[in-house]
């Protein structure tokens, strides 16, 4: 068994064109704004991947086969490290795989997005990314950086053109409020999911049928996760957290995914299991949008 192998406790790794996905620990951390230590994210969540159960949700998504890719090369200039994220996402696309981003801060997700927005081209077929996190991360720029953690879904609808929804933000500022409705941002933020309830329908009827979900893990609530840059009172619980991924999975194909901003704790083993456990959960929604009743 290799702690390096999502999961190898229950399935041997499989050749990446076998594979139903590929895991691409991204460890990336120059711009977070408070606390460190997402660049330990993706070795700390692989480890604890081993504690996991084949099941998920009615699925075993280990059955469709896993490849590990080796850990991104994050030294050098941003734009270079996007450039080899965006690879080895091409790569997985190339293989007709999901590829399962691990993070490392958010701004990784960018080399994800780029992959995805260029298939989605290519298809004819638009790209919808769906996003759960404490903050919004739609400044075009944060202390003069355009590629900072806090401008990563601004550089997705801006540069890219994607269309996001929002699940959970609780810190945001004036100016991303207004770029919000410049781009028509549909949001569900923690305020109205805790006094109104979570939706039943959270993706408009018109957002793509392809979706890339990003959750930067300070989405769920700082009790359940303690473990990020900026652990953010208010967030989900992680049945709610469950209930809507499944929501906005039911009907819809998971092309990509990222779980993003885990900072371990030495010692505080839930969290990783936690961010473990979320990586498993997209992945079984991944396989077909919908859960299996397993009772």
């Amino acid at each position: 068994m290799s702690c390096q192998d999502f999961l190898a406790s229950e399935y041997a790794p499989v050749s990446p064109e076998a594979a139903a996905f590929h895991i691409i620990p991204a460890p990336l951390e120059r711009s977070v704004s408070y606390g460190g230590g997402a660049a330990r994210g993706p070795a700390a969540l692989l480890a604890a991947s081993q504690q996991l159960e084949a099941w998920e949700s009615g699925r075993a998504p280990g059955e469709s086969g896993f490849y590990t890719a080796p850990p991104v090369d994050c030294s050098g200039p941003v734009e270079a490290v996007l450039e080899r994220i965006e690879a080895v996402a091409r790569h997985a696309l190339h293989c007709g795989a999901v590829p399962v981003l691990l993070g490392g801060e958010h701004t990784a997700s960018l080399g994800a997005l780029r992959a995805l927005a260029a298939d989605a081209r290519a298809r004819g077929e638009p790209l919808g990314v769906v996003q759960f996190d404490a903050h919004a991360d739609l400044r075009p720029h944060y202390e003069g950086d355009p590629y900072s953690h806090a401008s990563v879904m601004y550089r997705a609808v801006a540069d890219l053109g994607l269309p996001l929804v929002q699940f959970a933000v609780r810190d945001m500022s004036r100016e991303e409020a207004q770029i919000r409705r410049r781009f028509g941002v549909t949001h569900y933020d923690a305020y109205f999911l805790a006094r109104v309830g979570l939706p039943e329908k959270p993706l408009p009827e018109d957002f793509p049928r392809r979706i890339y979900v990003s959750f930067d893990v300070d989405g769920l609530d700082s009790s359940l996760m303690p473990a990020t840059g900026t652990p953010s009172p208010g967030g989900l619980s992680w049945r709610e957290a469950q209930f809507v991924l499944e929501k906005c999975a039911q009907g819809r194909q998971i092309a990509g995914l990222d779980v993003v901003e885990l900072a371990p704790i030495p010692g505080l083993h839930h969290a990783d299991f936690t961010a473990a456990k979320l990586t498993h959960l997209l992945m079984a929604l991944a396989l077909d949008g919908e859960v299996r009743d397993v009772s």
